[in-house]
């Protein structure tokens, strides 16, 4: 680069909480009486009241589809990631606007199936689709095809985030460590893995596909009770996976945290996924884990609330004081809980992807 040095490598996924602080959170805009929760990093959800006793959570993602899964499972995912972040306010799913930027390439027939698909889950998550926009442009190329945004909304004191959480509360922890990595991994690459891991351990890991979601257990957590009724926060672990899920839990309360790594569930098809990839299974995207605080004397009763309705769940730490660290207690002994940085997902799977493609260019 003439006159300029050596370019920088910019890091992908999302900005770190450093980035957010300096760059974001000093710039939001107008100020606005009725916004209830603004931007915070590690919070899934912004809150604003909208009349008297009413709130309405609101969360932005891109739109996230991959032809190769097929249509109906391509768009039942990119919906379920757009829900989870506003599932986890605890106020009931209801809107939807959706853009889509979408290849020139595709055609009228796969747009309707994809929008044939991506209806359905919505209906089947009781959210209406009230607006948006729809074309084709040169230059955008699958997964990321667009932005949603995806509203929930109910009584403006039912509402939690992880700035509620409180000293003393349980922290749960529902389906284990991985989820997203291990299921993509498996979807992509079905046949690499097999010859690896064998085909059990590929069966169970795809089936972890269904899984990538944290809407059912937001809905138990809204029926069990919210608050100090029982679940007084809660969050989705994405990237960074389970401890950095955790570590923003703990640095939204401004609280401290003692978790158990081995409280912390790890399928056996996702070690054995993660152990040939490379991933720390701990540290790796997880959609479809949700993290929750509970009042301390109710969280067993969230963990059978949730094994009802056939998800699994642990508990794994508590939080503690205020201005007390955040730790990690493992077999070694204990550590401080830190927030991973970047996620071993996306080098893995770049890796993989660009393995795969030469082989089918040699091919």
């Amino acid at each position: 680069m003439e006159g300029g040095g050596a370019m920088t490598q910019q890091r992908t996924g999302k900005a770190t909480a450093e980035l957010f602080e300096q760059v974001i959170h000093r710039r939001l805009g107008a100020s606005d009486p009725d916004v209830l929760v603004g931007p915070q990093h590690g919070v899934d959800v912004g809150v604003v009241r909208v009349a008297d006793g009413v709130a309405m959570a609101l969360t932005a993602d891109p739109v996230f589809v991959v032809p190769a899964y097929g249509w109906e499972r391509a768009a039942w995912f990119a919906a379920h990631i757009l829900a989870s972040d506003a599932s986890t306010s605890g106020l009931p799913l209801r809107w939807m606007a959706i853009d889509l930027n979408l290849p020139p390439e595709i055609t009228d027939e796969e747009l309707a199936a994809l929008w044939d698909a991506f209806h359905r889950a919505c209906e089947g998550m009781g959210i209406a689709i009230v607006t948006g926009h729809t074309a084709r442009y040169d230059g955008c190329t699958w997964p990321m095809v667009g932005g949603a945004v995806c509203i929930a909304s109910g009584p403006e004191d039912r509402f939690v985030t992880p700035t509620m959480a409180r000293p003393g509360d349980a922290v749960v922890v529902t389906k284990g460590a991985a989820i997203e990595a291990t299921a993509l991994f498996a979807a992509t690459f079905p046949e690499r893995l097999t010859s690896a891991i064998g085909a059990d351990a590929v069966r169970a890991a795809e089936a972890l596909f269904e899984q990538m979601t944290v809407v059912p257990e937001a809905v138990v957590a809204r029926r069990f009770g919210l608050r100090d009724e029982g679940v007084t926060s809660m969050h989705d672990a994405t990237e960074g996976g389970v401890l950095g899920g955790l570590t923003e839990v703990a640095a939204a309360a401004g609280i401290g945290m003692r978790v158990e790594l081995a409280a912390i569930p790890v399928r056996p098809e996702v070690r054995a996924v993660c152990e040939h990839t490379g991933m720390d299974p701990y540290v790796a995207i997880s959609e479809g884990t949700l993290i929750a605080t509970v009042v301390p004397d109710r969280a067993e009763a969230l963990v059978e609330a949730l094994a009802v309705e056939g998800i699994q769940a642990a508990i794994v730490g508590s939080m503690t004081e205020r201005g007390a660290p955040t730790v990690l207690v493992t077999e070694e002994g204990e550590r401080p809980l830190e927030h991973p940085g970047l996620d071993p997902f996306w080098g893995a799977f770049g890796r993989w992807a660009q393995e795969a493609a030469g082989i089918a260019e040699a091919g």
